[in-house]
């Protein structure tokens, strides 16, 4: 995509009707089509996180779901962004989080 000359980045911002766009960004985010992490598998294929996906069925931060898995954040965003895969027992649980939610939270607070 050609950079715009400042004249062509005016003009096109003079144009733009901020509210609407925010308006329709609220409207994404509440239908759950904007804060979705998604990643290429290597052969051009783009999927959604599993553990992103994970996190937020448990509703919690990074942090939070870091801690929970017992691992570090960094360690969680490379899982998320799909340059580490988790293993063993960090992918059971991830697999438990994202089809009952509930169970894990049942799990952790005994």
């Amino acid at each position: 995509m050609p950079k715009l000359s400042e004249a062509a980045l005016l003009k096109r911002d003079a144009e733009r009707d901020l509210a609407a766009e925010l308006k329709e960004s609220l409207a994404q985010l509440k239908r759950g089509e904007i804060g979705r992490v998604w990643v290429n598998d290597g052969q051009g294929n783009m999927h959604e996180s599993p553990v992103a996906k994970a996190r937020f069925a448990m509703k919690l931060s990074q942090s939070q779901f870091a801690e929970l898995l017992g691992v570090s954040v960094r360690t969680l965003q490379q899982w998320e962004q799909g340059r580490r895969q988790p293993t063993g027992a960090a992918q059971t649980l991830i697999k438990v989080a994202i089809n009952d939610p509930r169970a894990l939270r049942r799990a952790v607070a005994a």
